[in-house]
């Protein structure tokens, strides 16, 4: 998905106004008094927010164009249900529920079936989540969203944890401009699972032939189970140095295994 698109649903966004906070306070007393032309300025006035917001998905498999879409829906819930006595920013209040609108539709669009049960918890939560966000204008606790729904935290947590998009493990989290990092950099291996591959090929002569950095660091990531950025931490280098030796002290034991 391309984030450096000129127009986005037919939206130059090279061209989009940005309101200073006089011209928001006017259209905001403009639109308190019914005004729809107001309205609409105010909208148009804060499409970079949303711009900004889709960015942050940039990683998804949906069209740039429909989550610009989705995320206006969620800058006019935020207009409609904004209070401006609660002395809180507009940009402050509409950011999480133009977030929760993109993540409700790519939830919708998940491929992966989730029972009825655990689903309808979800969007219960999600829902008492922006009702409380809309009465006190600040971030409800899990507590208060368990109160409000009459469910127990922990099935709450459960029924949103089922409903979140699914993730690659080669999806990339960092680049430095060199190496990338990818999810499955970040995963710590727990049960040292590379026992499967160990007990297949003779790797201990290979091991003996690397330089003692790259030795070490193979030890702490394939037979201690240690992620790269524990690694690095423990090793005194950077994340992306240690991504750069273990591919290096990798290549390495395979073209000696491969001789």
């Amino acid at each position: 998905m391309s984030i450096y698109k000129v127009e986005i649903c037919g939206v130059n966004t090279s061209k989009l106004p940005i309101l200073t906070n006089a011209e928001k306070e006017e259209l905001f007393d403009r639109i308190d008094k019914g005004d729809k032309e107001a309205r609409e300025l105010f909208i148009n006035g804060n499409l970079r927010l949303v711009l900004s917001i889709i960015q942050r998905f940039s990683n998804s498999s949906e069209n740039v164009d429909d989550l610009f879409q989705i995320g206006c829906i969620g800058l006019i819930k935020a207009l409609d249900n904004f209070n401006r006595n609660l002395n809180v920013k507009f940009s402050t209040y509409a950011v999480p529920m133009i977030i929760g609108e993109i993540r409700r539709y790519l939830r919708d669009n998940n491929s992966i079936r989730v029972s009825r049960s655990l689903r309808d918890t979800a969007y219960k939560a999600i829902y008492a989540k922006e009702n409380l966000m809309k009465k006190s204008q600040k971030e409800p606790t899990l507590c208060e969203i368990a109160t409000e729904i009459g469910v127990d935290k922990e099935s709450i947590v459960a029924a949103l944890d089922a409903i979140q998009s699914p993730v690659s493990l080669y999806e990339p989290v960092y680049n430095d401009g060199g190496d990338t990092l990818y999810v499955l950099d970040q995963i710590s291996d727990k049960k040292n699972k590379e026992d499967n591959w160990i007990e297949e090929i003779t790797l201990n002569e290979a091991i003996r032939r690397l330089p003692d950095r790259e030795k070490n660091i193979i030890d702490l990531r394939f037979f201690k189970g240690k992620t790269q950025m524990e690694v690095a931490n423990e090793v005194g280098i950077s994340q992306a140095q240690v991504s750069r030796l273990e591919k290096n002290a990798l290549k390495s034991m395979k073209n000696y295994l491969r001789d």
